[in-house]
């Protein structure tokens, strides 16, 4: 399983994104179509017996935003986002995630700019 760092709050706490193929009544969150969430210990057991999840990354730590934050950065386009698949979430090639979201939208990352409101 490969672990990433989710965020700097509480980073002993992990979180398991996951395919959907692995459910737990009442621990395990569904997210999108054939994507969950699950972050209980019982997971981990799965995957260390391999009874779990055909496909999981492992965050240790989140991020946090006020009520209304993130989706007030979503709206004055503080965020880029593409649509999900399944190679591009648990895809091994964890260095070349970033430009692959990117070029799923049209963008090269070295045509962007640091300065705000120019083209």
């Amino acid at each position: 399983v490969t672990v990433l760092k989710g965020g700097p709050v509480e980073t002993e706490r992990g979180f398991v994104l996951h395919s959907a193929d692995f459910f737990i009544e009442n621990s395990t969150l569904p997210i999108d179509e054939g994507i969950c969430l699950t972050a209980t210990l019982d997971i981990l057991k799965a995957i260390a017996r391999g009874d779990g999840p055909a496909s999981a990354i492992l965050a240790l730590g989140y991020a946090g935003w006020a009520p209304g934050q993130l989706e007030n950065e979503v709206q004055n386009n503080g965020w880029l986002h593409c649509s999900a698949d399944r190679d591009l979430i648990f895809g091994t090639k964890i260095e070349s995630k970033y430009d692959r979201a990117m070029q799923k939208i049209g963008i090269r990352p070295g045509m962007l700019s640091s300065d705000v409101g120019h083209a």
